[in-house]
């Protein structure tokens, strides 16, 4: 995937390269252009996260058709930290804050922002491989230890997202403006 930072800038056209001109323009430009990557690359990761819940899904109704009832609720478990980290993510603030909030949101802290959110995109292959590990224990003693793997690096997802508000939080006071 391309940085969607770049695809939210790509295409300027001419009214588009004037306004950036405009004293005091740019910065509100490219801070709109940020919060647009931002919600694209948030997209994103919702996604691929979506494809590995998909995953634990298909996992789930195999141990059923195979009569293996007593690991349903344990990857219940994995599959709705999952899918609350999913829904966490959808519905994050993407570095907006209006003129009268009492958080406002900064250039260096949209830019974090968006790092922090590029970097829950690489936690993706964390969760695929602990699946991998999950399909591949299906049917052996190995299945309950796989299980608490992905239970667990589902949650070390959420405890990472956790860490979002911290970065919008993190230089900001109660009132603080820009």
């Amino acid at each position: 995937m391309g940085d969607p930072l770049e695809k939210a800038t790509e295409g300027k056209d001419l009214i588009g390269k004037i306004q950036n001109k405009l004293a005091g323009f740019f910065g509100y430009y490219d801070r709109e252009r940020r919060r647009d990557a931002d919600k694209m690359l948030r997209e994103t990761v919702a996604e691929r996260y979506e494809e590995q819940w998909s995953r634990i899904s298909e996992l789930q109704k195999q141990l059923v058709s195979e009569g293996k009832l007593e690991y349903v609720d344990d990857i219940e478990s994995a599959s709705v930290k999952l899918r609350g980290f999913i829904d966490r993510i959808k519905g994050a603030a993407y570095g907006y804050a209006g003129l009268f909030d009492a958080v406002r949101i900064n250039q260096d802290e949209l830019d974090r922002l968006y790092e922090f959110d590029l970097a829950l995109l690489d936690g993706v292959s964390e969760v695929s491989v602990a699946i991998d590990g999950l399909a591949s224990a299906m049917g052996t003693e190995e299945l309950p230890g796989s299980i608490s793997n992905l239970v667990g690096v589902c949650q070390q997802a959420i405890a990472a997202y956790d860490r979002r508000d911290e970065v919008i939080l993190a230089n900001n006071e109660l009132g603080d403006l820009e």
